[in-house]
Order: structure tokens, then sequence, then C-alpha cells
């Protein structure tokens, strides 16, 4: 981020200094030499499109700085709760079962639930931590092969478990071995991140369905997460993979988030020589997102 600032800057101050010379230029150059009127009004029109789009580019990077900064806002926003709900969940419980005599029974539940939080606690410090790590320059995967059919059965199983659903809220059917190489770490947080989304925002009812195949060239494994979600609009479907972004509206309000999520899906395919995509028929109808990962040679 210090990088590109300061690109921009040294960019408008070469701007900035081009154009105060092309005037001077122009001006000394109008007393000294005979110019024609029609020459000096072809370079005042130069000179004023030069202006223009000066003005332009300035209120175009300013636009961007100020779309970054609120959505560093939103990150920090969603970061504290992320954070705080948690950590205020295992402190009630524990104060609970601290102070009071408990039923065994209702200590059990009490027990579960601060479980619970710290997974979620653990789960956001991961997602922060797993984007430092891939955004970082120069580090590359923790290269080894694995088969990706056997990490996409194993990642829905932790699903289903996590999210207390059957077969049928998260459906996958195992084919043939994908051989693949990968970080191992990457990929599932990859995988888990799409299905974890999907029955998320698809809320009561979700139906996620979950399949992986090699392409008839048997050049890539394409992993599909498919949910009966709200849909996206086609407007969303390029931002939702950038990071800190978060789709505006009711929906956002109601499912809480750091915006990272479909950052490092996107992040993963791409450090591995592949690539993410989204696809919706619109609001209401569903949405799909596809994964594309080289298969091992």
């Amino acid at each position: 981020m210090i990088g590109i600032g300061r690109r921009k800057t040294i960019a408008f101050i070469a701007l900035g200094v081009g154009l105060i010379l092309f005037t001077l230029l122009l001006y000394f150059g109008s007393l000294v030499l005979d110019w024609r009127a029609g020459v000096r009004l072809f370079l005042g029109i130069i000179l004023l499109a030069a202006i223009i789009a000066g003005v332009v580019l300035n209120t175009v990077f300013l636009v961007r700085e100020i779309r970054r900064g609120e959505q560093h806002d939103a990150f920090i926003n969603a970061v504290t709760h992320e954070l705080k709900t948690p950590i205020a969940s295992i402190r009630l419980y524990a104060e609970t079962l601290k102070s009071r005599t408990v039923e065994d029974e209702k200590r059990q539940e009490f027990y579960g639930i601060i479980l619970a939080n710290t997974d979620r606690l653990t789960s956001t410090i991961e997602q922060i931590l797993r984007t430092g790590r891939i955004g970082a320059s120069g580090r590359p995967p923790n290269l080894a092969p694995m088969d990706l059919t056997e990490v996409l059965s194993e990642t829905v199983e932790r699903a289903r478990t996590l999210h207390k659903l059957g077969s049928e809220g998260v459906q996958f059917q195992a084919g043939p071995p994908l051989p693949i190489i990968g970080d191992l770490e990457e990929i599932r947080a990859a995988i888990s991140n799409l299905v974890d989304n999907a029955l998320k925002y698809s809320g009561q009812g979700a139906r996620v369905t979950v399949s992986a195949e090699a392409e008839p060239e048997g050049r890539y494994a394409v992993i599909r997460v498919a949910d009966n979600g709200p849909g996206i609009p086609g407007s969303e479907l390029k931002r939702i993979f950038k990071r800190f972004y978060r789709m505006h509206g009711p929906l956002a309000t109601r499912v809480k988030g750091m915006g990272l999520g479909l950052f490092i899906v996107r992040s993963v395919a791409r450090r591995h020589g592949g690539r993410a995509w989204a696809e919706s028929a619109g609001p209401g109808r569903g949405s799909t997102f596809i994964v594309q990962l080289p298969l091992a040679k």
C-alpha cells in the first residue's frame, strides 16, 4: 500500500511539473518566436486537454482512495465485531460456571457454546493471518501432491459437522481421484470458504451442491459450489472477490463477515496457476462459484 501511494504521488508531481514546463515554454516561445495564431491555438488546446486529463486522473485516484478508506473502515468494524462477540460470550458462560452451581446437562451445554465460540475466534484469526501470508510477496506455497477429491470429501464432512447438517444440506458425490500439486492448507481453506459462504448466505433451508471433475482436455480440475441463496447481481460478480469487499443491502447486515473469504479463494487459485469466478442468473436465483486448478502431469 505504501509503495503504491508513493508511485501515485510521484506520478502527480511529474504530471504537475510537466504541465508547468509546457506552460512556460508556450509563454516564452510566443514572446521569442513569431508563431502564427493557429499554432498557438493548437498548442493551447493541447495544454487544456492535458490539464483536463490531469484533473480527471486526480479525481479518479482520489475516489479510489476514498473507497479504499471506506473498505478499510468496514473491515476494522467487522474484525472488531468478529473478535468481541465470541470473547464476550465465552466470558459470560465462564463467569456463570464459576459463580453458580449448574446442573451437569446445562454445564455440558455451556461447554459446547464456549468451544463453538473458541472455534469461531480461531477461524477469524486464521483468516486474517492467512490473508497476510497470501498477500506477502515472495512467499511461495508449500507444494505437495494430493488428491483433490479426497480434500473435497474431508472439507464437506467438516462443514456438515460444523453447521449440524445432513447429506441433504451439503451434497457431494465423490468421483475418481483428481491429482494436483498444491499447498494443502491453502486449498483446504479456499474450499472451506466457498462452502461456508454458500451455507451462510443461503440461510435456513440451505441446499449446497459441491462437485469436481476434470475438464475434457484433461488439463484442469474444476470445482463447483452451487447454492440456492439470494443470488448475485451481474455488476457484483467481479467485485465480490476484492479484498474487504462486501455486498450492500439488507443481506450484508444480516450476514456477518470481514470480506476476506472470496479474496482468499481467488488468491489461492492464482497462486496455484488456476483461476476463480462466480456465476449467477440474478437476485433470488442462487449462485455458483467455480475454481479451476491445474491437474498434476
